[in-house]
C-alpha cells in the first residue's frame, strides 16, 4: 500500500463548517410532519475564502463535519444528506467545484464510531425491537421480554449517551460505511479523516478501506489517534496516516515550559513512525486549545514563542495542518462543559477585508513558512536530527538522501550564539544569519532562522 504521490505537496486548512459559517448550535426541530429542514445554504460562505487559502499557500480543505447531524456534527443523522444548516447538494457540488477550480484538494470528516440517536437506523431498532434489520448495527442489552416503548441500554462514545456506539463486528455495517465513502468521493473528495478511529477495530478499517481503494486507490485516509502505537494502527487499519498527537504536545508544551529536551525526546520518536508512515502534523485543531492561547506570553514576555511553533510546524516532516483562525493569531480555550468547544470554533465575517489588521502578520508569516516547505516538499518524509540542544536553544537538521536544511530557535530573552554545522548555509527564512566565525549563528531574543545544507557524500 502506498501513500498517494499527491499528499507529499498536501497542505491542509482546518475549517469547522458549522461553526465558520454561523449555524445553529442544535439542528431546527423537524415538524410533526416530518418534512425535512429547509437548506440555509451557509456553504457559499466557505467559497468566498477559497482565494484566502490560495494566497495562504495550502493545497486543501480539510473540512469538518458536513453531514446532516443533531448538534456538533460528530452526531450524524444522515451520512448521504449535507447538513440542512449548512445547504444542500447544490451547495456542496458548488465548494467543490470552486475548490477544484483553485487546485485545491477537499477532504472529509467521517463520523463512523457512532451516530446520532436520530439515525435511521438506530430509530428503527429502538421501535422494532431484537428482530429489527438493524438491531445488530449497534450494542444492545435488550431487557428479557422486550416489548415497544421499553428502550435497551447500548453502548456509546465514552460516556457520551447521544453518540450511539456502532457495532464494528457487523459485516452490513462495513459496508454501509464504504458505501458513504465512496458516494462522497464520486462526488469529488479527495480523501477522509476517520474521527475517533482510535475506538474502532482495526480490522474493520483494513475491511473498509480495501474495499473502497479498489475504486479509488488516489484517496488518502488519515485516522483520529490520540495515543497507542501508531505505526500498528497504521499497517493493521491500512491507513495512510493519523493525527499526531504526540508532537503536537511536545510543541506547545516544550516552548511553554523552556524544556526543548522535550521536544527532542519526540522528535526521535516522530523519526520511527516515519519508517512506517507520515504522520498528519498541527499545532491546532477543532478540539484543542488555540495555539496561541497555549503560548500566550506572560506579561512582560515577548510573544516569540507563537512564531517558533510555526517554525517547527513548517519545517519539519509530516503533512502540515493549519486550524482556520490560527494563521491570524485567534485565541480561544477548550473547556470541559457544554458548549466547552465554541470558543475555539468561531464564525468567520464575510469577507477577509473584515478580519482585523491585527493578524496580518501573522497571515504573511504562514504563507511565508508555507511557501518555503512547498519549494522543499522532500521533508514531508524526511528525518530529523538535532545538533545543539539546551532548554532554551535549539539546532536540528532535515534530511533525505540527498537534501538538508537546518533550523535554530532561540527562546531566550537575550541573544545566544549557538554552534551548527558547517554544512549549514545560506539564510531561507528567519531572522538571523551566521557571524564571521565557522559553525556559529548568533540569534538575537527569540529568534529563529532556517539555513540550506550543503550535502556531502559522507552526510
Amino acid at each position: 500500500m502506498a501513500t498517494p504521490d499527491w499528499v507529499q505537496h498536501a497542505v491542509w486548512w482546518q475549517v469547522y463548517p458549522l461553526g465558520f459559517t454561523g449555524a445553529e448550535k442544535t439542528a431546527p426541530a423537524a415538524g410533526a410532519s416530518a418534512e425535512p429542514q429547509p437548506a440555509m445554504h451557509r456553504l457559499p460562505h466557505l467559497i468566498a475564502w477559497l482565494d484566502y487559502a490560495v494566497e495562504l499557500g495550502v493545497s486543501g480543505i480539510a473540512l469538518g463535519p458536513v453531514f446532516a447531524s443533531e448538534t456538533h456534527g460528530y452526531d450524524t443523522t444522515d451520512y448521504f444528506r449535507i447538513d440542512p444548516r449548512l445547504g444542500d447538494d447544490g451547495d456542496f457540488d458548488d465548494l467543490i467545484r470552486e475548490a477544484r477550480s483553485r487546485g485545491i484538494r477537499v477532504l472529509l470528516d467521517g463520523v463512523f464510531n457512532h451516530t446520532g440517536r436520530s439515525f435511521a437506523p438506530f430509530r428503527e431498532a429502538l421501535e422494532q425491537g431484537p428482530t429489527a434489520p438493524a438491531a445488530d448495527w449497534f450494542r444492545f442489552t435488550w431487557p428479557e421480554g422486550w416489548a415497544p416503548g421499553t428502550e435497551p441500554e447500548y453502548q456509546d462514545f465514552e460516556g457520551h449517551h447521544q453518540l450511539v456506539a456502532l457495532n464494528h463486528d457487523e459485516p452490513a455495517v462495513a459496508d454501509f460505511v464504504a458505501d458513504v465513502m465512496k458516494h462522497w468521493l464520486r462526488r469529488g473528495v479527495d480523501g477522509w479523516r476517520l474521527d475517533a478511529a482510535y475506538a474502532v477495530p482495526s480490522s474493520f478499517w483494513a475491511r473498509v478501506l480495501s474495499t473502497v481503494r479498489a475504486e479509488f486507490p488516489n484517496a488518502y485516509f488519515v485516522g483520529e489517534y490520540i495515543h497507542g502505537d501508531y505505526p500498528a494502527e497504521v499497517r493493521d487499519g491500512r491507513l495512510d496516516s493519523v493525527t499526531q498527537y504526540e508532537l503536537w504536545k511536545a510543541i506547545w508544551s516544550s516552548l511553554s515550559e523552556g524544556n526543548f529536551y522535550e521536544l527532542e525526546w519526540a522528535l526521535q520518536r516522530h523519526n520511527t513512525f516515519l519508517d512506517t508512515f507520515v504522520p498528519l502534523t498541527f499545532v491546532g485543531n477543532h478540539d484543542v486549545t488555540r495555539i496561541a492561547s497555549l503560548l500566550e506570553p506572560a506579561p512582560g514576555q515577548n510573544a516569540f514563542r507563537l512564531v517558533h511553533a510555526l517554525v517547527l510546524l513548517f519545517t519539519l516532516p509530516g503533512t502540515p495542518t493549519v486550524y482556520y483562525g490560527d494563521e491570524q493569531g485567534y485565541r480561544g480555550i477548550k473547556e470541559d462543559r457544554a458548549g466547552g468547544d465554541d470558543d475555539i470554533r468561531p464564525v468567520f465575517p464575510d469577507s477577509p477585508a473584515q478580519l482585523s489588521e491585527v493578524g496580518w502578520p501573522l497571515y504573511h508569516l504562514h504563507a511565508e513558512l508555507i511557501g518555503l516547505r512547498r519549494r522543499h516538499a522532500w521533508v514531508h518524509a524526511a528525518r530529523t536530527r538535532v545538533h545543539s540542544l539546551s532548554n532554551l536553544q535549539l539546532v536540528y537538521e532535515v534530511y533525505d538522501a540527498g537534501n538538508s536544511l537546518f533550523a535554530a530557535l532561540n527562546t531566550a530573552d537575550a541573544a545566544a550564539t549557538l554552534r551548527v554545522p558547517e554544512a549549514a548555509s545560506e539564510v531561507l527564512a528567519g531572522d538571523g544569519g551566521p557571524d564571521l566565525q565557522p559553525g556559529l549563528l548568533t540569534l538575537q531574543a527569540g529568534g529563529w532562522v532556517v539555513l540550506a545544507g550543503r550535502r556531502t557524500s559522507g552526510s
